[in-house]
């Protein structure tokens, strides 16, 4: 059941991540979902490493979900087109 919860947090995390950094157009729902969760395992890693905790909960794992796909897709654009956009 909380594999079913992680893919669903994290569509939503990528779908959020991808609507704030304009790539929504570009990719599809199974590349939000990924985003997503991938950016949850970034965010996981590094909101603690800076000190920021922002507690349990689906929202903030929706939270530190979306903040990871957020700089996930920032790095991706920046390799891409050579800005973060």
């Amino acid at each position: 059941m909380n594999f079913l919860i992680y893919l669903i947090v994290g569509g939503i995390a990528g779908w959020l991540a991808s609507i704030i950094m304009r790539t929504d157009g570009q990719q599809g729902i199974i590349l939000n979902v990924v985003v997503g969760i991938i950016g949850g395992l970034i965010g996981g890693w590094l909101l603690p490493t800076l000190g920021l905790g922002l507690g349990g909960g689906w929202v903030g794992f929706l939270i530190t979900a979306l903040i990871g796909a957020i700089v996930l897709l920032a790095i991706v654009n920046l390799f891409r087109r050579g800005n973060v956009r």
